[in-house]
């Protein structure tokens, strides 16, 4: 039975079924959830991520959640053994970090610190050699200056203890270590990566939708997509037919690492500032040919808040695509788009999804 887990933002919505049967129950009603990830050694543990409210564990595939530890942990900043940080802002799971009988969590917070759990969640290890780094005095989030946070954390699927972390904004970093040291941001690498994806096909690939297009940025390359071949250590910016340059997701077909689907906006203020505002696409590559806007059973790119992409773990060619507009699928590598047969009240078109997991259960 397929599983998909959409994060909104005021609640987390769970989709379970097959072949247009589909049931939908909203969860962590009235939470800012901000992040997913499942547990690939055991798909039905998941991870929740708010902002305000610390980090939530289910382990019965969504269907009750519990918030990590003390439930007021994540607002006590002295304690030893937990995430010191209520606002949660990326989570991920390793699949080739495995403690026990679970994968090994990292979990990123704002201000910018990362957290390391080889125990399912129980207790954490504060990295803290990433806030050392030189680039740090000079990361910022633009709508809030005075501070920064960890946006996306990618564990290499292959290479143990291989981690990339991006920085909202101002640097995409490294560790081959677990996170117990790091690699500052590279020469001509992104500065605001918002999604980073490795395709287990090429190890060494490394897949960047970020904002540096929008060229606000002091010292942005100004490409949004960016594309590295050995790990993260050089880039290039293949973007021929792009027509607009700030982006925000990118997913990879799982049986051809060659064909990329992204979305795309003319900058911040058309991504997340409201459904009156909004305008949005979503643009397909295959190969070396030009980057091509998708449009065939998509919404209208005015009003739709940029969408997040992501492609299915086990199917060639099957995409999603979560916006405010609805969750929509793709089974011929994203060509073509139909809507999941869900409820959809207005009251979502006003909300900014924020992250989407699909996952094959028993």
């Amino acid at each position: 039975m397929l599983h998909m887990y959409l994060a909104m933002e005021k609640e987390l919505l769970v989709v379970r079924g097959q072949q247009n049967k589909w049931q939908t129950e909203a969860k962590l009603t009235g939470m800012q959830t901000t992040c997913l990830a499942a547990d690939p050694f055991q798909p039905e543990r998941l991870y929740c991520g708010t902002f305000g409210r610390g980090l939530w564990r289910s382990l019965d595939a969504g269907n009750s959640w519990h918030p990590i530890g003390d439930p007021g942990r994540a607002l006590d900043v002295h304690h030893d053994n937990g995430i010191p940080h209520a606002q949660i802002t990326s989570v991920a799971v390793s699949a080739a970090e495995k403690a026990g009988s679970y994968g090994v969590v990292y979990a990123g917070t704002e201000p910018t610190s990362l957290y390391r759990s080889e125990d399912g969640g129980e207790s954490w290890l504060d990295l803290k050699a990433l806030r050392d780094l030189p680039s740090a005095p000079s990361w910022s989030f633009p709508p809030r200056p005075y501070t920064n946070h960890v946006r996306w954390i990618t564990p290499d699927p292959l290479v143990a203890g291989r981690l990339f972390v991006a920085v909202e904004a101002g640097a995409l970093i490294r560790s081959f270590d677990g996170g117990q040291t790091w690699d500052d941001r590279q020469p001509g690498g992104p500065l605001d990566t918002h999604t980073l994806v490795i395709h287990p096909q090429v190890p060494d690939r490394l897949y960047s939708a970020a904002g540096d297009g929008f060229g606000r940025m002091q010292g942005s390359n100004g490409h949004g997509y960016n594309e590295s071949l050995d790990a993260g250590t050089t880039w290039r910016y293949p973007d021929t037919g792009l027509q607009h340059h700030y982006l925000w997701s990118v997913a990879v077909d799982m049986a051809d690492p060659d064909t990329i689907l992204i979305s795309a906006s003319p900058g911040p203020g058309e991504a997340h500032h409201g459904y009156s505002q909004a305008l949005s696409f979503v643009y397909r590559k295959q190969g070396e040919a030009p980057w091509q806007a998708v449009t065939e059973g998509l919404p209208d790119a005015h009003g739709t808040i940029i969408p997040v992409l992501v492609s299915h773990p086990n199917q060639a060619g099957h995409f999603y695509t979560l916006t405010n507009k609805g969750l929509f699928f793709s089974t011929d590598t994203g060509l073509s788009w139909q809507p999941l047969d869900i409820p959809w009240p207005p009251i979502y078109q006003q909300q900014h999804q924020q992250a989407l997991v699909v996952s094959e259960l028993s």
